[in-house]
């Protein structure tokens, strides 16, 4: 099979990591006979100094005429004092927004050899944990009406959290049909205790749970979630929530796994085109140095190639590849705390040496 792939190498790290990742897809390509053919396009600050906006025409249309999208990382200090609307972050809303994109899965992952990398007690991560957060991605409060007025105390900001039937039904699918391919257990936070819109989430989560009587459902308060989530998080499986709940928990999530260098992420839209990030930034400090960890990118697109191709033996190749190689003892510069490690491009030989 031939697949047409969009880069989007960004900022900072993001051009060392998407290249790693591309070499582990040229193994897959070479081991399966797949054709993967690489497009790369400008996004972030590298848009901003070549073209003047974050978001080029050319990446839209390019991205939209792929099969699917492999992202490094954008932003770094050079564009800081730019005006929000022509920073780099926000190319990746539009991006998300102009691909369709509305469900974002983030997997967090203890990988065994990486146990005594996790902050949390020994006997909370004994036998490890797997999640997937579920986010919806395109509504709620980074998407509704915002600005600033007059008030009460003078001068105010205001944002606001809206969803709807619509939004709030689709995203209740993919929890649910992601539960089934797992271990059938779904806990959808939210905070109905305040807020009318996660009322209305609560309903519609509860509506679409009787439709799936094999899995096992809850509710649980983002508070309490987010105190969960450190003190039991093997009680977790798919856990689905709003925008800014998502973006918050996933990134908590990440750091009980020992390094947010290894959590890939996929949004996901109605088509089978997705785009697929590693879930951190640019680190524009270690950005040609070798240091950066590319394993998170290189899941990603092992994720690409399960959700968006279909090709779950070749991603269970890469993710297996990744187990042997941290199982060996081998550590990039996050995961090495001072002693000898492996650079970017070492510890992917490694992984290419596995599959």
């Amino acid at each position: 099979m031939k697949y047409n792939i969009a880069l989007l190498k960004g900022d900072g790290i993001g051009p060392e990591i998407v290249d790693s990742a591309v070499r582990v897809l040229e193994k897959i390509g070479a081991k399966y006979g797949h054709e993967f053919c690489f497009t790369s396009y400008l996004i972030g600050g590298a848009a901003i100094d070549a073209c003047g906006e974050p978001l080029p025409k050319e990446t839209v249309e390019g991205c939209l005429a792929s099969d699917s999208v492999l992202l490094g990382a954008v932003g770094g200090p050079k564009w800081d004092t730019l005006p929000g609307n022509c920073r780099p972050e926000k190319a990746l809303l539009g991006i998300r927004a102009a691909m369709g994109l509305f469900t974002n899965l983030r997997p967090a992952k203890l990988y065994p050899a990486l146990k005594d990398e996790c902050p949390l007690r020994a006997d909370i991560v004994e036998n490890g944990f797997d999640i997937m957060i579920v986010r919806e991605l395109t509504g709620g409060i980074y998407f509704g009406e915002r600005g600033m007025r007059q008030g009460k105390w003078g001068e105010e900001a205001y944002d606001t959290e809206c969803y709807s039937r619509m939004e709030i039904e689709r995203i209740a699918k993919v929890a649910f049909e992601t539960a089934l391919k797992r271990n059938k257990r779904v806990i959808s936070i939210d905070k109905a205790n305040v807020l009318e819109s996660s009322r209305l989430w609560r309903k519609i989560m509860h509506e679409t749970a009787e439709k799936y009587p094999t899995v096992q459902y809850s509710d649980m308060l983002v508070d309490n979630a987010a105190m969960e989530l450190v003190r039991n998080p093997a009680q977790f499986d798919v856990v689905v929530t709003s925008n800014m709940f998502g973006d918050i928990l996933s990134d908590e999530a990440s750091q009980i796994t020992g390094s947010i260098g290894m959590l890939p992420s996929a949004s996901l839209g109605e088509t089978a085109r997705g785009l697929y990030e590693p879930i951190h930034g640019s680190a524009p400090d270690i950005a040609g140095q070798h240091k950066a960890n590319p394993i998170a990118t290189i899941l990603s697109a092992g994720m690409m190639l399960l959700h968006s191709f279909g090709l779950s033996k070749e991603n269970a190749d890469i993710v297996n590849a990744v187990d042997a190689v941290l199982a060996a003892g081998y550590r990039t510069a996050d995961l090495s705390h001072g002693a000898p490690y492996l650079s970017t491009e070492e510890i992917t030989d490694k992984i290419l040496e596995q599959i």
